[in-house]
């Protein structure tokens, strides 16, 4: 909101309007304008209020599908072995995750990588995040990588099996995650060091594809 305060004369009538006038050409910046206008004898306060443009909705990619998944595989530990399913609902995307074979209890870190390669035996042929805006690494709730999901827990037999939901992302098109390798590190994310994460090696991938 824009706060605007003329002090007048008490017959001053002319710069009060004046104001008036500067706030509402500061509307269209500021959504809301407040102007104060004290005289000697009195104060007088007006508030216009304009709604907020709202956003423009996305627009869904020309043959987006409706599903990918991808199988993920963790070398000759089999650590990570599991299936990773995305379906689109909106311009949400729903992640459903199973993996075994690791520590009860354990935390990994868990992303969409830049590259759809997973040669083993350290993926490293997956590149970093998937980042096509240039975003620094975060969590869901701050900025952060179009690859950047939440953090996955192993129950006490040492499996995941977690359901997460990604907002503002397409399976499909230029920006999509199709095509792309999902990877689940050793370690959790920490959401804070750039750009990774410090998740640690990289345990399992699978690279996405349309349907599943």
């Amino acid at each position: 909101m824009t706060t605007l305060s003329t002090t007048t004369p008490f017959l001053s009538i002319l710069a009060a309007a004046a104001a008036l006038a500067t706030a509402t050409a500061a509307i269209a910046a500021d959504g809301a304008a407040t102007v104060t206008t004290t005289t000697e004898k009195t104060v007088t306060q007006t508030t216009v209020t304009v709604p907020a443009t709202p956003a423009a909705p996305m627009a869904m990619p020309a043959g987006n599908p409706a599903r990918a998944s991808a199988q993920l595989k963790g070398g000759a530990t089999g650590m990570g072995d599991g299936e990773v399913t995305m379906d689109q609902q909106g311009d949400a995307v729903l992640v459903h995750v199973v993996a075994g074979g690791l520590a009860p209890g354990s935390t990994h870190g868990f992303h969409v990588h830049d590259k759809g390669v997973c040669a083993g035996p350290d993926f490293m042929s997956a590149g970093g995040h998937f980042n096509p805006a240039a975003h620094a690494h975060g969590g869901q709730e701050m900025e952060h990588h179009a690859g950047d999901m939440p953090n996955l827990v192993a129950d006490s037999n040492g499996r995941i099996d977690a359901k997460l939901v990604l907002h503002g992302v397409w399976l499909g098109g230029n920006s999509g995650l199709v095509g792309h390798a999902v990877v689940l590190h050793a370690m959790p994310d920490d959401y804070h060091t750039q750009p990774t994460g410090n998740a640690g090696p990289r345990l399992a991938c699978g690279v996405l594809a349309a349907g599943g």
